[in-house]
């Protein structure tokens, strides 16, 4: 019995590692549009419309509902010349809405080496009938990895975007330093003036894993709080969470202690979503012999909880979690896939992650999907997921 179980154990090793492979030969086609994207991502505005932006034909395209999510109005293009965007993997285009009603997104164009890409930012100040020529936010622009954008707008409309870059490994390799260089770098820049322009990107950390997403939040006062796979010693790859001030002050914190020991990027980005005045709910997924997914609440500094709760069916490959926390009520929705189907698997927590009702499935497809994506609008949760079977799916949760 001992040894089927090994058995068993050693196969779905190789079969995870099998869909690590098959993700990263997957994302050196980046961007080729050979068929219908079908990444979505989505926001409300203050009024209550439901903004979306997605990729067709390599075009960043966006549109909107005023009857959340039924109907959608025709979409306009936000390049206007025919790119390379990356919609694999992690990788979308990202939508966000301002406190002034300015609708910002941003992509990533994937260029013609394997891996490499620039950041695009685009706005919209007139809600949505136009947008203003992209920009590329950062001032590096070899053709390197600049990839996996991430975007937060404040309560006071500062644009911050995060994205994973290559330099700091580029000039290892030009001063033959490359084995003393792990994995890549995150970088972001800021915009103090709705999008105008943006500052000199700074460097966050070095060695963060090369192809998760980052996830982004805000504290009380509208700093930044990121959570990202890192790469630690020995290879392992674990989550750490930093606090970006107003003035640029960095602190960075180990957030997870799986101690998952892999020379591959996962494509398994976390989840970070603000709770109460304690700290911030966190979800991700982690590997080797407790492969899963997983929940902890964290105060910047430490953990709040321990042991971290473990959520999903790892035979399912449990993973890809979007949390979503309104005053003491918390929303953690995955991904599940069997032999011919994919699943949303919804959990909620009434008092503030301490304990779960039981979770369940509330979304089935065949065929290609997106991850799922939680949002708010005046503290109703929504769930948003495109699937390419069915269509785009947003549903109210309760």
């Amino acid at each position: 019995m001992c040894k089927l179980n090994l058995i068993i154990k050693f196969f779905k090793k190789i079969i995870f590692l099998l869909l690590i492979l098959f993700c990263e030969t997957s994302f050196s086609h980046e961007g080729h549009s050979h068929g219908p994207s079908v990444v979505a991502s989505v926001s409300f505005d203050k009024s209550g419309t439901l903004w979306r932006v997605r990729e067709q034909q390599g075009f960043v395209i966006v549109d909107s509902s005023n009857d959340q999510g039924l109907n959608f109005s025709k979409s306009i293009n936000v390049n206007t010349e025919l790119q390379k965007i990356g919609t694999s993997g992690d990788a979308k285009p990202k939508i966000a809405i301002g406190p002034e009603g300015n609708i910002y997104v941003t992509w990533t164009q994937a260029l013609s080496k394997p891996y490499t890409g620039y950041i695009w930012f685009a706005r919209s100040k007139d809600r949505g009938k136009t947008f203003e020529l992209p920009q590329i936010v950062h001032q590096d622009k070899s053709e390197i990895t600049h990839r996996f954008d991430a975007i937060n707008v404040n309560k006071d409309g500062r644009i911050f975007v995060a994205w994973v870059d290559k330099r700091d490994l580029e000039k290892a390799k030009l001063q033959k330093k490359e084995r003393e260089y792990k994995g890549a770098a995150l970088y972001y820049v800021v915009s103090e003036n709705f999008g105008e322009s943006f500052k000199v990107e700074k460097k966050i950390v070095d060695s963060s894993c090369e192809c998760c997403r980052i996830s982004l939040t805000n504290d009380s006062r509208g700093n930044i709080i990121a959570l990202w796979r890192q790469l630690y010693d020995g290879g392992i790859r674990d989550h750490a969470v930093a606090k970006i001030d107003l003035n640029d002050n960095i602190v960075v914190n180990r957030a997870t202690f799986g101690g998952w020991k892999i020379d591959a990027c996962p494509h398994h980005g976390p989840a970070i979503s603000r709770g109460g005045d304690w700290g911030y709910h966190m979800a991700w997924f982690d590997g080797g012999d407790k492969a899963g997914l997983f929940y902890g609440r964290i105060d910047g500094d430490a953990w709040v909880s321990s042991p971290a709760k473990r959520f999903g069916n790892a035979n399912f490959q449990a993973g890809h979690p979007s949390l979503l926390s309104i005053n003491e009520k918390v929303y953690l929705a995955w991904k599940e896939i069997n032999d011919s189907d994919n699943y949303i698997v919804l959990a909620i927590s009434e008092d503030g992650g301490k304990n779960w009702l039981e979770a369940k499935k509330i979304k089935k497809t065949e065929g290609a999907s997106d991850y799922p994506e939680l949002i708010q609008f005046n503290n109703k949760a929504f769930l948003s997921w495109n699937t390419i079977k069915d269509g785009y799916q947003f549903i109210a949760l309760e």
